[in-house]
């Protein structure tokens, strides 16, 4: 049946695109794809009528779904037939408000599903935002990986434009097979577009105690952007991270094709919020501070999180603790991966750490075998445990990472330690459908 929905929505879609010719602007990688398009549509939307994926309309069928403007049928007969009718409806008539540009993110977990899109979309723009070890469980290993993910960007024409991470050696790698011109994003220097000045605010203020003291001020990245000789100060809200950081380059170089003015660019970015479950600020309980990343997991990603704890500077007395569950999906590199991870914790000066999954005893491991005391480690089976022992050590001031893949459902521990549980559905990620039932 997924065979046939996939065939009637592809031909919709194609038929929908050739009638309308919107632009697109497609988006892969293993990492920092969702904020990418998130950061893409806040800037773009500031100067033209554009549509993005929503959710994870990232596949075969969500991306036609995305091009027809309809949430998914599921199992609903009545519902398919109402999408079907909206798709024929945009093809007998004209849509005066259909989208000028479409933001696509395009997820790929096996061979062949880049390619796939690809048949169905052709991007003015293509961004690859990095290259990493993701679903090993059927790409077998890192050059799989990017054999896959470099169609986005090595099918373009010679008119078109790629966004590359110029810090990700996997995606720079591949310029020479470029036949088009690109653009680069990155801290280091040589990018065309480099940010500098990197600040988190938000974390300096006293303990109120008649409110959560994290709530005194607005938090957020603070940064500056560098091309071509003109800088811009950017201010992101609520959220923290550099890969936050590499999602507004991105979207940077996107508004420079287009042509906007870098204060433009930068203005529009202060409206981007974080997605869900993405290094997202939230109060907690007992006057502390969740980083909730609870979306999903990578190395790459882990280490990323952990990079951003580490630059964070509490005051005197005040913990770090990391919360941090299996990494789904890594095949034969699992195991050396988790140990890795352990060694990143103790690098990133991490005070207390608590594991969740069998996996994760490794990390667990590997960080006390790299200096973190023995009695500050902990190792849970599930989440339920874990967020029981969390709620109980956690003191006054704690900043607290709770990072895992998203079949563990890490974000069951945020809920079970945000200071306003009744804000769960709003703050975090799998709180409504098939997801709230497991």
């Amino acid at each position: 049946m997924k065979k046939v929905l996939e065939k009637i929505l592809t031909f919709f879609a194609k038929l929908i695109l050739k009638k309308y010719q919107p632009e697109i602007i497609g988006i892969t990688g293993s990492v920092g794809k969702t904020s990418v398009k998130e950061t893409i549509f806040s800037v773009l939307s500031f100067e033209y009528n554009v549509r993005r994926n929503i959710k994870s309309y990232n596949n075969e069928l969500g991306v036609p779904l995305t091009i027809i403007g309809s949430e998914t049928g599921g199992r609903n007969l009545f519902k398919w037939l109402k999408v079907f009718y909206r798709a024929v409806k945009l093809l007998f008539f004209n849509d005066k408000k259909y989208p000028e540009i479409l933001v696509l993110e395009l997820g790929a977990d096996k061979k062949g599903d880049i390619e796939y899109l690809l048949k169905i979309i052709k991007p003015k723009i293509g961004v690859l935002t990095a290259v990493s070890e993701a679903h090993l469980h059927t790409f077998k290993d890192l050059k799989g990986v990017l054999k896959e993910k470099e169609k986005i960007i090595t099918t373009l024409d010679k008119n078109s434009i790629a966004v590359l991470n110029y810090d990700d050696e996997n995606v720079m790698s591949l310029q020479d097979k470029l036949k088009t011109k690109f653009l680069s994003f990155g801290f280091q220097a040589g990018a065309d577009i480099t940010a500098g000045e990197l600040l988190f605010s938000g974390l300096e203020q006293d303990f109120c105690e008649s409110q959560y003291q994290w709530e005194c001020k607005v938090w957020g990245t603070s940064f500056k952007v560098k091309y071509k000789g003109s800088i811009v100060p950017v201010f992101l809200p609520h959220c923290f991270g550099k890969q936050q950081v590499y999602a507004a380059l991105a979207a940077f170089a996107v508004g420079i094709a287009y042509k906007m003015n870098l204060v433009d660019i930068s203005e529009a970015l202060r409206q981007y919020r974080p997605p869900k479950g993405r290094m997202n600020l939230i109060a907690g309980i007992k006057y502390t501070l969740l980083i909730d990343d609870t979306y999903n997991s990578s190395p790459l990603a882990v280490k990323a999180a952990l990079e951003v704890m580490k630059m964070i500077d509490l005051p005197e007395g005040k913990r770090k603790i990391a919360v941090l569950a299996d990494m789904l999906e890594l095949g034969e590199r699992s195991a050396e991966a988790h140990r890795e991870i352990g060694f990143n914790v103790s690098e990133a000066e991490i005070d207390y750490l608590i594991t969740v999954g069998p996996e994760s005893k490794l990390t667990a491991e590997a960080a006390i075998e790299a200096g973190l005391a023995k009695d500050n480690v902990h190792k849970f089976e599930d989440t339920e445990r874990a967020g029981k022992f969390l709620q109980d050590i956690i003191q006054p001031g704690d900043l607290i990472l709770i990072k895992g893949s998203q079949g563990i459902r890490m974000e069951k521990i945020v809920k079970e330690v945000m200071a306003e549980p009744e804000k769960a559905n709003e703050l975090l990620v799998r709180q409504t459908g098939e997801w709230a039932n497991r």
